[in-house]
Formats: C-alpha cells, structure tokens, sequence
C-alpha cells in the first residue's frame, strides 16, 4: 500500500482539516445546518400539533441549546425561512444577542491569534 497523499477531489477536505481553523469552520458549518432543519421540523409539528394535539414539539430549550453552541445564524435563519418564533420576545431577541455574542467571540479569537499572540 502506498502513502496516501491530497488529490483534486480530497484536497479541499485536507486544506480545511490541516488549518487552525478547520474544524471550528465545519463544526459551525453542520451545526448551522443542524439548527436551521430542527426549526423546519419545528415549524412543521407546530402545524401538525394544530390537528393533533398528541404530537411532541422540539422544546425551546433545544432550540436555544442549538445556537448557543454555534449554530446562531442557522437559527436565526430558519426563524426567518420559516416564519417561526418570530413573535416570542425571548427568541426575537435571544437568537440574535447569541449570533451576535459568537460573531464577537470568533473575531476576537481571530484578531488573538493572527495580530496580538
């Protein structure tokens, strides 16, 4: 067996795992994705529980859990797609005190780590 080495169709997945960055940037990549599906699916049950009041929603928690570890803009996003939460104050203004906290923690790493250190 050879060694292994970067070809055309892996040499992004190699770029992005060998940066500093790299796995932060694929974390808040799929859990961006992760949050925006769960408001869909959230939106979804919402109109279903109308019919049928036995069906379980996605509690808030869960949804505030999921942008607080990162996926702020997926839940912002999926609050705005899907016209979801919208009206509780919490979510109005929690979801994007949260975008914006991680936006403020990651330039600071940013400007730590690449200027100051």
């Amino acid at each position: 067996m050879g060694s292994f080495s970067p070809t055309a169709s892996n040499l992004f997945l190699f770029t992005v795992l060998g940066s500093k960055w790299g796995l932060l940037w694929i974390w808040l990549i799929l859990i961006n994705v992760i949050a925006l599906v769960v408001f869909g699916v959230d939106k979804a049950l919402s109109k279903v529980k109308a019919k049928h009041p036995q069906v379980r929603r996605v509690p808030e928690k869960t949804l505030f859990l999921l942008a607080a570890i990162g996926g702020g803009l997926g839940a912002w996003l999926g609050m705005q797609l899907f016209r979801h939460k919208t009206q509780h104050r919490s979510f109005r203004f929690g979801i994007p005190a949260i975008l914006i906290a991680w936006i403020v923690i990651l330039s600071g790493l940013y400007v730590y780590f690449n200027f100051i250190r």
